[in-house]
């Protein structure tokens, strides 16, 4: 089987896949892509969340047979520690992440949104992300967003996302 991960041909061996395997173990246990986590198993939660064709899709009930001939992208494509992508970026600004494990599904779900919409209402980014996050971090994933948002419209430079600003009183208790 051969899909294109993060603008790459992949060959999955016959013998290492079927056609109704979800795409998260494909890309877990057969590509070893392991920013994308396994959470619930039921699209409920999506922290396995990856984009096809622009589209945010919850890889754990994704068949691989549904992706192919289709662009999957995967938290591993976003940025690199030497340039992070403006939502990277956001997420250290608004120190978003407390334990982490839902922030790669996120981040793509994210990511999703942005590339249609790089001026979000509070609306349209409750209706795009749906993830569940234990650590209650919806506010500063909003902010984050919308930060990122920002300097995503403002690609000529003139809008920096800040430095990192420091955690409120209220919150290092």
């Amino acid at each position: 089987m051969k899909l294109t991960i993060n603008g790459q041909d992949q060959a999955l061996p016959d013998e290492a896949v079927a056609p109704d395997m979800p795409l998260l173990w494909a890309l877990r246990d057969v590509l070893h892509l392991t920013g994308t986590k396994f959470g619930c198993g039921v699209a409920a939660c999506g922290a396995c969340t990856v984009v096809v064709d622009g589209q945010a899709v919850r890889s754990c009930v994704t068949p691989l047979s549904a992706v192919q001939g289709r662009a999957v992208r995967t938290i591993e494509s976003l940025g690199t520690p030497q340039q992070p992508h403006a939502l990277q970026k956001a997420w250290v600004v608004h120190q978003v992440p407390q334990c982490g494990y839902c922030q790669s599904g996120m981040l793509m779900a994210a990511t999703a949104l942005l590339e249609k919409n790089r001026n979000p209402s509070d609306a349209d980014i409750d209706a795009a992300i749906t993830n569940l996050c234990r650590c209650g971090t919806y506010p500063r994933v909003r902010a984050a967003i919308k930060t990122a948002a920002a300097e995503l419209r403002g690609a000529d430079g003139r809008k920096q996302i800040p430095e990192r600003r420091p955690m409120p009183a209220e919150v290092r208790k």
